[in-house]
């Protein structure tokens, strides 16, 4: 397929999108110095207003989402945001907020953000929430800030090592080193669980927390999991929830009754705001009832009918600018309410039940590592079938363009090797569902067949098979380069 013809070469002398009007404002002589001024115009393209709108609506036409197409994105959850969550959030009385406003006049904002607390300390089992992170990282980073201020004020000081699974989020070991501690790495059992006499022998005196997500990113339930919490809080450690993956166990189980202290959520995952494209995100913590003094300044709380600021001595401080992503909870809010308990419950389960479908579908075809094993709301395949023929998990995802499908998740969990991470949604329908899976058979006989055809895909696409590698060490990120 053609390359599309940049702004740049389309640009003709003399064409214009807009007519702006004359400076009408006095410019003060010496404001502004005279090396920052520019002496000559800009190179920018010239074009009329026509062009420039087809060129932007052609190039969002080539943009995938799950508005357009299925993204089964493992440990990403892409599930579709239905749209009157977004109405909502557009309200002229929530849109148009500032949040230097006086909280007279912002009481029903922070109306929502007192009940969206409320609400996900309820799902979550914790005591208390703050909503100021925002993203699931900066949800992590807050989280063992809290950690750390929990045991320093013990002035058990010396607990400065927090344990990552080796099938962990990445972020969870650079999270852990931002926040000044150290990563202590334990091996996952032959089964994909935590390996409990490892956990043993990896807490101590110096343990400030276990960071554990439930299910594990190798879309499995960790059925140990009281055992690793008596295990952790023995060694006077505290066990912390990385809420990924909570679009499995939401209205099911919760965070806190299996024993976690803290917890922190996507929003942007899992509870219907958009996801992708570098934000915006949100990634509340909540905390069991000792850490509450710790969360960050300020909080809404509720006096009478009044919704006021309040701080805590104890608190770590701030973590962001005002008070996090107001936009991203309204959506959040807007979700819970028209689900409620039964619907959320539900999503859970329709997760869990298209996971397995597509699991089930596909082994024989696709090496299964746990095929003795349910899954949750994502699956873990591999191509070790295809290797014979010369024909790896990468070249499979390629092909899958061509048949219409953003790639699953690739090469993650990395304790899998050739991983292929499917996460379904709940959002998705049977019938999407059989042509995905019909998309992978008819790969895995190509392989067989005509091997080449997927080694050299995908064929379709505007940009062919790229130098991944070179690409994100050595991007190209200006026109002219």
């Amino acid at each position: 397929m053609d390359r599309q013809p940049l702004l740049f070469e389309l640009g003709k002398p003399g064409r214009r999108a807009v007519d702006l009007p004359v400076l009408d404002v006095p410019v003060k002589e010496g404001l502004i110095p005279e090396n920052y001024c520019r002496q000559e115009k800009a190179p920018l393209p010239e074009l009329s207003q026509i062009e420039v709108v087809r060129h932007y609506t052609q190039l969002s036409e080539r943009t995938f989402g799950v508005d357009n197409g299925f993204y089964p994105l493992g440990s990403c959850t892409m599930k579709y945001n239905p749209v009157v969550n977004e109405a909502v959030a557009r309200y002229p009385g929530l849109s148009s907020l500032h949040p230097l406003q006086p909280v007279e006049e912002v009481q029903g904002a922070m109306e929502i953000m007192y009940n969206l607390k409320g609400a996900l300390q309820e799902i979550t089992g914790m005591d208390g929430m703050t909503l100021e992170p925002a993203a699931g990282a900066h949800g992590e980073l807050t989280g063992l800030k809290l950690i750390r201020a929990y045991h320093r004020d013990r002035n058990d000081l010396k607990r400065n090592k927090v344990i990552v699974p080796d099938s962990a989020h990445g972020t969870n070991p650079a999270s852990t080193a931002m926040c000044g501690m150290e990563v202590v790495e334990i091996k996952s059992a032959a089964d994909g669980s935590i390996d409990l006499e490892a956990l043993k022998a990896a807490v101590g005196e110096d343990t400030a927390a276990l960071m554990l997500t439930n299910p594990t990113t190798l879309g499995l339930f960790e059925h140990k999991i009281e055992a690793i919490a008596k295990i952790v809080h023995e060694a006077g450690g505290l066990l912390y929830y990385d809420g990924a993956n909570s679009n499995a166990i939401m209205g099911v189980v919760r965070p806190g009754d299996m024993g976690y202290d803290v917890v922190h959520l996507n929003l942007h995952k899992t509870f219907s705001t958009p996801h992708g494209g570098g934000g915006p995100g949100s990634g509340p913590v909540g905390v069991k009832k000792a850490l509450v003094p710790y969360l960050p300044n300020p909080q809404v709380v509720k006096t009478g009918d009044k919704y006021i600021w309040q701080d805590s001595p104890k608190s770590i401080g701030k973590v962001i600018g005002f008070n996090g992503n107001f936009g991203v909870m309204v959506r959040a809010y807007a979700y819970i309410l028209a689900m409620g308990g039964t619907g959320l419950l539900r999503a859970s389960e329709d997760a869990v039940l298209n996971a397995n479908y597509i699991k089930k579908a596909l082994e024989g075809t696709y090496d299964s590592p746990f095929a003795d094993k349910f899954c949750m709301h994502e699956c873990v395949l591999t191509s070790k079938l295809q290797h014979e023929y010369g024909v790896h998990t990468l070249d499979i995802a390629k092909r899958l363009l061509d048949y219409g499908y953003h790639p699953p998740t690739i090469y993650f969990p990395m304790i899998v090797e050739e991983a292929i991470m499917i996460e379904p949604t709940e959002t998705e329908s049977k019938e999407t569902l059989d042509g995905f899976i019909q998309a992978m058979k008819d790969i895995a006989k190509e392989a067989s067949i005509n091997a080449e055809v997927i080694k050299t895909a995908p064929h379709t696409t505007i940009v062919g098979r790229m130098d991944e590698t070179l690409a994100a060490r050595k991007p190209v990120v200006k026109w002219g380069d």
